[in-house]
């Protein structure tokens, strides 16, 4: 049996495309390359490319998406994280994260990979987002 090599793409339901994708755009740097709304079913598709081709994105947006706020508690995602190369460019993120607003935790040596360190913030829904990065780097 052949091997999973990476993954294809990440897709996250979100209560408002057309208020996430820019905010996908402007905080991660993520580019719309499709968009997809069915009139049939309501349901609304963007796919955003992150650069360099490192990784896709779907944000969807459900006709009758459940408006309560995102819990990583509950069966199912509970966040997503994102690598830089080095320490010095998790410092970079905070500032860039602080520069559009966006609530976050400052880099803190991470307890479930000891080594990196972890910035933690969440998106328009409240979903957690993390970027992390080697100690060492």
């Amino acid at each position: 049996m052949s091997k999973l090599t990476g993954v294809h793409h990440l897709a996250l339901t979100v209560t408002d495309v057309d208020r996430s994708v820019p905010w996908y755009e402007r905080v991660l740097e993520l580019k719309e390359t499709g968009r997809r709304e069915d009139p049939e079913t309501g349901l609304r598709k963007v796919l955003l490319q992150a650069p360099g081709d490192a990784f896709s994105m779907v944000l969807l947006q459900h006709p009758e998406t459940e408006r309560g706020p995102f819990d990583e508690r509950r069966t199912g995602l509970d966040h997503v994280a994102f690598t830089v190369p080095s320490f010095g460019e998790l410092k970079q993120w905070e500032q860039r994260l602080a520069a559009y607003g966006v609530t976050y935790s400052p880099a803190k040596a991470s307890r479930t990979l000891p080594g990196s360190a972890v910035v933690v913030f969440r998106d328009p829904d409240g979903i957690q987002l993390e970027v992390w990065a080697d100690l060492d780097s």
